[in-house]
């Protein structure tokens, strides 16, 4: 049943339409939400007006960014010639909190899904290729979630560089199978990344 507010209805809509929140949790959100001030939710949905206006992404990873540099690939004293490649934000996330990774990223932006209609050009293949090519670039680690998916981008990312002179790692199998980055507790992931193993070795398991 509808409440009879076509304000009240398109804030259900708009809070069901993120990913994992259904109808009745977007009804229940907009009713908490109710119960504020006035003030409150005025400065509620500025944050994210403001969010829409100062968010970038970063020129050279695609990270998050209120510059047109985030502050990762603007950070000196960062290992310029190691990049991470990730599908997400999130995953940067994730292995900067293990505090154990002191290079830079690449941000996919996603991963190679034919079911979901997503192919090597709907995400930053391309531009990562550019930065191997153009950049002092001596590894690059593999960080992608083990699934099928996952598997199969880096699959597709190594047969295109493999010609190029650039060592190429993926994290070590102490994350299970099937299993997304984000996901992960940081001590294993911390160790993932530390124990990283050569590309190649995984084609043979």
């Amino acid at each position: 049943m509808q409440i009879s507010s076509s304000s009240f209805n398109q804030a259900v809509e708009q809070l069901s339409s993120l990913p994992g929140i259904g109808k009745k949790t977007a009804l229940r959100l907009v009713l908490k939400l109710l119960n504020r001030s006035k003030e409150d939710l005025r400065y509620f949905g500025n944050v994210f007006i403001e969010l829409s206006e100062d968010i970038n992404y970063c020129n050279t990873c695609f990270n998050i960014s209120e510059n047109h540099t985030c502050s990762i690939c603007s950070n000196l004293n960062r290992n310029n010639q190691v990049i991470c490649v990730v599908e997400n934000v999130l995953d940067v996330i994730a292995i900067e909190n293990t505090n154990q990774y002191k290079g830079k990223y690449h941000v996919l932006g996603g991963i190679i899904s034919p079911m979901e209609g997503i192919g090597p050009n709907d995400i930053k293949v391309n531009e990562l290729i550019q930065r191997v090519q153009t950049e002092n670039i001596n590894e690059l680690i593999m960080a992608l979630s083990t699934t099928m998916e996952g598997d199969a981008t880096n699959f597709y990312i190594y047969k295109k560089l493999k010609e190029f002179d650039v060592k190429i790692t993926t994290i070590a199998r102490g994350i299970g199978i099937g299993d997304e980055l984000e996901y992960t507790d940081e001590l294993t992931l911390g160790r993932s990344i530390l124990n990283r193993i050569p590309f190649e070795n995984t084609l043979s398991i």
